[in-house]
């Protein structure tokens, strides 16, 4: 799971799902080429998603925007 830095400059997010992407290339190609199972590269979440979609992830984690923010916990 790859995450971009937490910032509303979505350049630097582009940059870096990028970066991902190429070291997802350079593994696939250099020690996984011949499994199947090394197929996914999940990058993205809830606030950048749509930016990893088109960086090419194929898996994402979406729960803030189907169950909300999560709330603050109280120390007791």
């Amino acid at each position: 799971m790859g995450m971009a830095t937490y910032t509303d400059d979505f350049s630097q997010v582009r940059k870096e799902f990028s970066c991902l992407r190429e070291y997802f290339k350079i593994l696939k190609s250099g020690y996984f080429s011949s499994e199947d199972y090394f197929r996914e590269i999940s990058m993205g979440m809830s606030g950048d998603y749509k930016i990893a979609l088109e960086d090419g992830s194929t898996m994402v984690r979406i729960g803030s925007l189907l169950f909300g923010e999560r709330g603050k916990k109280q120390l007791t």
